[in-house]
């Protein structure tokens, strides 16, 4: 009987090491750098050029993920696109800002640069590419707790997995034309969690997703603050133009005369209302 019961500890021990050897730690990386896109040999980081960029409100804006040539582990376009719309809804209460265009992932090339961009930009008759890099880590652990459950015939071991999913997403706002760095703002989430050898693929999946949808989620805020901070610095900033397009009345470039006559416009109306008033005292 004590022979049995050291046997069954033995094979026990055996069959919980065995699956964890079978499941060892490993690293699954996604990855699309807007540096490796724009600039594909660029052996230092690139300085951006201090041109005139032209904007001529409504501006027409394109939203793209960055491409990558990995295609294993990517995330799927139609998530892709679900995350771009909600990127979209952060720029759509603006008024100076105009149609905004998903641009799909396969009108992209991998290390295109700035010819590509201007390319799809033709393509699709915008004027403002924002780009949406990013970079995902997930680490799958082996559980080294698995249980062993005694049943009425036998050992039965659960044997859990554990994943970490850590999610970095990064927007860039490029004035075509110029090649001129608008904005960025950047998003970060962690999503962990466990799961059992039967669904670990399934959960696993699921926490990417999850992390891309938390890493927007925090991305949408500085967004906003980096569009307003953008619309007030462009006032003053000697390296933008501001233009309004034909028939456009929100807030473009003032000319003097123009503000002038505003601000005068409401003295001139109090002026006309009082001098008959004046003028009738005096006759009397």
């Amino acid at each position: 009987m004590k022979f049995s019961a050291v046997l069954i500890a033995t094979l026990a021990t055996m069959l919980l090491g065995g699956c964890a050897s079978s499941f060892p730690s490993r690293e699954v990386k996604q990855s699309a750098s807007i540096v490796d896109y724009l600039y594909p040999r660029a052996e230092q980081a690139p300085k951006t050029e201090p041109g005139m960029a032209y904007l001529r409100p409504p501006v027409r804006v394109g939203l793209a993920f960055v491409p990558t040539a990995s295609r294993g582990h990517a995330l799927p376009e139609t998530e892709k696109i679900k995350l771009m719309e909600r990127v979209k809804a952060s720029f759509a209460p603006y008024s100076f800002i105009g149609n905004i265009e998903i641009i799909p992932t396969q009108y992209l090339q991998p290390g295109g640069g700035f010819a590509n961009m201007e390319q799809v930009a033709r393509m699709f008759n915008v004027d403002v590419v924002a780009m949406v890099s990013h970079d995902q880590v997930q680490f799958n652990d082996s559980n080294k707790l698995a249980v062993l459950y005694w049943t009425i015939v036998g050992a039965y071991v659960i044997h859990g997995d554990e994943y970490d999913v850590q999610t970095m997403v990064d927007v860039s706002v490029f004035d075509v034309a110029s090649h001129k760095l608008l904005f960025r703002a950047p998003g970060t989430s962690q999503v962990k969690g466990a799961a059992s050898l039967a669904n670990f693929s399934e959960r696993a999946r699921a926490a990417q997703v999850e992390g891309y949808n938390k890493a927007v989620e925090e991305l949408i805020p500085p967004l906003k603050a980096e569009l307003e901070k953008f619309r007030e610095r462009i006032k003053a900033d000697p390296g933008f133009r501001v233009e309004n397009r034909a028939g456009y009345k929100g807030g473009g470039s003032i000319d003097l005369l123009g503000l002038l006559l505003a601000l005068s416009l409401p003295l001139l109306l109090a002026a006309f209302h009082f001098a008959p008033r004046y003028a009738r005292r005096r006759i009397q």
